[in-house]
């Protein structure tokens, strides 16, 4: 049998032979140091290369630079030019009158304001314009031949017939303006040197280089030193040949001064040439002197290293004994003192033993305030969305109230009408006024029910404000409370408004919960409507526009908020205070119905919305309601009417109604009972159908059935509220309670069209 090796245990194992730590320190300093000996020598013989390459790089830079700067002012220049060539004035290819001339002149100087060249508009073999000369000087000179078709920057050239005061050499950016696909005149913008030389001067940043600027036929715009001194003179032979092989590079040449230099150019897409350059000598470097004081220091530092690492050895034993024993406490379970060793390392491994312990313990407090929080965060989710089911409950149940309410509403409504044809309806006159009025405002509170439960139709009719915003005052009071007061003003030439009142209702009432929210303490509330003038409706389309405001004195809004006020979701109440909606929905109705809604506000002061909402045009203005049928429309009498209602008491009366005007009655208390009446061949002239109705087929349904499959016979169509969408004008839809000439004039006006569509009453 052969013995295995026995292993051996992790904790005694040896890697090597045993060093102490001044020795691996000796040995660390030499491997520092060595290397860093071999790398003197490198940089001595590196560092004139380096040297000529931070020159180099130096020279590029400001060629580059210079690039940017002088074709900034070049494509300035080519801006203007573009701009002053898309001018109106210039349209029309006959020739300029003296005013369109005068007019064009001063745009062009306004234009050059601040610039010293001038603007020259040609035409072929004539100068029309020329901001060089006074104003209204301009008269026609004699030009060039032909026009230029391309925009193109020209080099520098002598200025024909200059007297001898102005300047003698410039460049110009020519632009051709095209109308009709052809080229009429042309627009010169020129360039002086003197402007060109101020960008070279600012970029002097060493003595003693040299800096010039060359158009696209190597000429000098401008140089530093010289100045004007070398404007139009030819650069040197060779410098030009390096610019036609390249675009860029660096490069040496004799200056136009006779000296020796090394530089670098940059030629732009303009076709123009930027060069940097500097003494050749200076290029070289000095050297020497910083070798020298590189291989002294290297010297120095490998003394002081090696006696830097025998001083620091006997420093580290005595902190790496202390851990040693902390250690050992920390593995004991002993409570753990952090000592101070003289060490930074050593102080911090301490410390980290030291604070082992009351991590832990504060890791755990915070691991049981994160539970705390995520538990009461899951709580008040919770809770929202039990809110949010309340809130849609409530809708639905206040949507069902309201629809058996507008039944019992229409009940009494028609039986009053029943009871003021009777004998002695004129003794009972104040009673039934008084029974109609309250009907009509049980009329109005269901519609403000339907509008919480979103059972509203949206309908889009026109609306005089003059009589709507005082209305509006009680809805807005409920809102409000008794601390706000409401102040209406409205002019009496108002003109009407075509938008959908549900919508305008709930706007009014987001800015007046807002309004509420800004005046805690109670303030006014102003609401004004006017006329919209043309300081109002500027950036809108033409047209004639209402200006409704509602203006607060609360507390405001800070400059930086109004810009994001109109943002969905932006809030400035705090969480759960606020969805941030309210002035989206505000915002939505007032674009949606063709106008624009703007936010002033000042802190302290308070907070203006204004609605631009656009003028009716009389033909989209509505029809009275309750007009009575047009001369020659037949009467009810006689007729057959099929009445499909689920409700037997408002199903009796309306029977009665009917039938006191005539009509013959046919009665199901749903669509399938209606249908079998028509299958069974009873004759109808119309039907009038409730909406919501038990069973898989509402009222709706059924008018759309009876549109295919009885297309002559006419439906009405009568609810509190409905869930279904009705295209606009598909159905004459009547709203409970209904007056009962509306409902007359509905069912004459149905059998007069005879068709099922027919435009909303």
């Amino acid at each position: 049998m052969v013995a295995l090796p026995q292993p051996v245990s992790p904790s005694v194992r040896q890697a090597g032979v045993p060093v102490s730590i001044r020795s691996r320190l000796l040995l660390l300093v030499l491997s520092v140091i060595l290397p860093c000996m071999l790398g003197v020598a490198w940089l001595i013989s590196s560092t004139y290369e380096a040297e000529r390459d931070a020159h180099e790089r130096t020279l590029r830079d400001t060629s580059r630079a210079l690039s940017l700067l002088v074709d900034g002012e070049l494509a300035r220049r080519a801006a203007i030019a573009h701009v002053l060539a898309q001018s109106p004035a210039l349209d029309n290819a006959s020739p300029l009158d003296d005013e369109r001339r005068l007019g064009f002149e001063r745009l062009a100087r306004r234009a050059m304001q601040g610039l010293d060249g001038w603007v020259e508009l040609r035409a072929p073999g004539q100068v029309l314009i020329s901001t060089r000369l006074p104003e209204g000087r301009s008269g026609i000179a004699p030009g060039p031949q032909a026009l230029a078709d391309t925009a193109s920057m020209l080099p520098l050239m002598p200025l024909d017939g200059a007297p001898a005061a102005e300047p003698g050499l410039h460049a110009a950016w020519v632009e051709p303006v095209t109308r009709d696909g052809r080229v009429i005149y042309n627009l010169v913008v020129t360039v002086l040197p003197s402007e060109l030389q101020r960008l070279v001067q600012a970029q002097a940043r060493h003595a003693g280089w040299i800096g010039t600027v060359m158009d696209s036929a190597g000429q000098v715009v401008a140089r530093l030193p010289g100045g004007t001194t070398h404007v139009g003179r030819k650069g040197t032979e060779d410098l030009r040949r390096r610019l036609a092989a390249a675009r860029e590079g660096a490069f040496e040449s004799t200056s136009l001064d006779g000296i020796q230099t090394a530089g670098y150019f940059s030629t732009s897409g303009l076709g123009w040439t930027f060069v940097s350059a500097m003494p050749r000598q200076e290029f070289a470097g000095r050297m020497p002197q910083a070798v020298q004081r590189v291989v002294v220091g290297s010297l120095v530092l490998l003394a002081l290293a090696m006696a830097g690492a025998v001083w620091v050895s006997r420093r580290i034993e005595r902190p790496i004994r202390v851990l040693k024993r902390l250690a050992q406490d920390l593995q004991a379970g002993r409570p753990v003192q952090a000592t101070h060793t003289g060490m930074v390392e050593a102080d911090g491994v301490a410390q980290a033993l030291a604070d082992a312990g009351q991590s832990m313990a504060s890791a755990r407090a915070e691991l049981e305030r994160s539970v705390a929080q995520a538990v009461e965060r899951t709580r008040q989710v919770e809770q929202r969305g039990a809110q949010t089911q309340r809130v849609v409950a409530l809708g639905r149940l206040t949507g069902g109230v309201a629809h058996e309410f507008n039944n019992l509403l229409g009940v009494i409504s028609n039986s009053t009408h029943l009871m003021q044809r009777h004998p002695c309806a004129p003794d009972l006159q104040n009673p039934l006024s008084a029974i109609q009025r309250s009907v009509e405002k049980g009329s109005q509170l269901t519609q403000h029910l339907l509008r919480f439960a979103g059972r509203r139709p949206v309908r889009v009719q026109t609306l005089s404000l003059a009589s709507y915003l005082p209305e509006v005052q009680t809805l807005m009071r409920s809102v409000l409370g008794r601390r706000i007061e409401i102040k209406v003003q409205v002019t009496p030439d108002i003109g009407p408004v075509r938008v959908d009142t549900n919508e305008l209702d709930l706007a009014l009432i987001n800015l007046a919960l807002n309004a509420h929210d800004a005046m805690p303490s109670g303030g006014e509330l102003r609401l004004r409507a006017g006329n919209a003038g043309p300081a109002d409706t500027e950036g809108l389309p033409p047209g004639e526009y209402v200006l409704l405001t509602v203006g607060d004195d609360g507390m405001g809004l800070d400059p930086s908020l109004i810009e994001h006020a109109f943002e969905p979701f932006f809030t400035t109440k705090e969480v759960g205070q606020g969805s941030g909606l309210g002035l989206s929905q505000v915002y939505g109705f007032a674009t949606q119905a063709g106008g624009t809604a703007r936010l002033a506000s000042t802190p302290g002061v308070g907070t203006t919305v204004s609605l631009l909402l656009p003028v009716a045009r009389p033909i989209e203005q509505d029809a009275p309601a309750g007009q009575l049928a047009a001369p020659g429309m037949p009467s009810i009498a006689g007729a057959t009417v099929l009445l499909v209602e689920d409700d037997e008491s408002l199903a009796d009366v309306t029977t009665e109604l009917l039938m006191m005007h005539g009509a013959r009655v046919l009665r199901a208390a749903e669509p399938r009972a209606a249908l079998q009446l028509l299958d069974g061949g009873s004759r109808v002239d119309v039907v009038l159908s409730d909406v919501v109705m038990p069973g898989p087929m509402n009222g709706v349904a059924l008018a759309r059935h009876l549109r295919e499959q009885r297309p002559e016979l006419p439906v009405v169509l009568i609810s509190g509220y409905s869930n279904t969408a009705i295209a606009d004008g598909e159905f004459v839809q009547l709203r409970k309670p209904c007056a009962p000439a509306e409902l007359l004039d509905a069912l004459q006006a149905a059998m007069a069209s005879r068709t099922p569509l027919a435009q909303p009453v």
